[in-house]
């Protein structure tokens, strides 16, 4: 157990978002040395803002709350912190626009059991500065993560990826073309997929997939991004029939 004197020299990591995505990035800081500061402790605590070293804004399924989040962690934190939010439905470009300090926000493809992944992708904005993207670039190698730097667009790479094949797997599945089971079987046995696309969905969370299609549908517009009516039950209610 770490004494009082040694976790006040840990580099600490400011945590808001999800619940799911909030436990899983601070168990990974904790580990790798971070004292991991929850943002319901930043009101009013100026001396606290200065010890943070990063912030992590974690939330895709309320937009108002990240936006609060956000706004925050912009008027709290030093100029020279970096704040890195998910950005699955929600490119870093329109966030920036919440803040004055644009330099500092970096988005991410967060999603809950992405960071069982070797990779994380970093997105940076036209405003963000080189020097940003550096220090997320060192958090997550301390955290034993590689970035992968990509373009600021909607859903990412991954996360646009692997929605859709979940949302095609859904109206399959509606249509009565297979069952969950053989879908899952036949994706990973084909594609050597570690998850078939309704596990995936299982553990990803259906309401999260959801949020990043309709974020794509209203983003592009295209067909291709329609979410299936079951997927979205599932999303709503937690059930797949009644």
């Amino acid at each position: 157990m770490k004494s009082p004197s040694s976790e006040k020299n840990n580099p600490a990591v400011l945590v808001a978002g999800d619940d799911a995505l909030v436990a899983e990035y601070s168990l990974l800081a904790e580990s790798s040395g971070y004292e991991v500061v929850p943002s319901t402790k930043m009101k009013g605590q100026k001396l606290l803002a200065e010890k943070i070293s990063i912030a992590l804004e974690l939330t895709n399924l309320d937009l108002d709350r990240k936006k609060e989040n956000i706004v925050a962690m912009d008027k709290a934190l030093p100029a020279t912190t970096a704040i890195v939010t998910s950005s699955v439905n929600l490119s870093v470009l329109d966030q920036s626009e919440w803040i004055a300090m644009k330099h500092r926000l970096v988005g991410i493809a967060a999603l809950p059991t992405f960071l069982q992944n070797g990779v994380v992708e970093v997105a940076p904005s036209i405003h963000t500065i080189e020097s940003t993207v550096e220090v997320v670039r060192k958090f997550f190698n301390s955290i034993k993560k590689e970035s992968a730097i990509v373009q600021d667009r909607v859903g990412l790479v991954l996360p646009r990826i692997l929605c859709q094949i979940i949302n095609e797997a859904m109206f399959a599945i509606q249509q009565d073309v297979a069952s969950p089971k053989d879908i899952d079987t036949a994706m990973k046995l084909g594609t050597s997929y570690p998850a078939g696309p309704i596990e995936w969905g299982e553990k990803i969370g259906f309401n999260q997939v959801y949020a990043v299609l309709t974020a794509l549908q209203n983003d592009l517009g295209e067909e291709r991004y329609r979410v299936c009516p079951l997927l979205k039950q599932i999303a709503t209610t937690g059930k797949f029939w009644g």
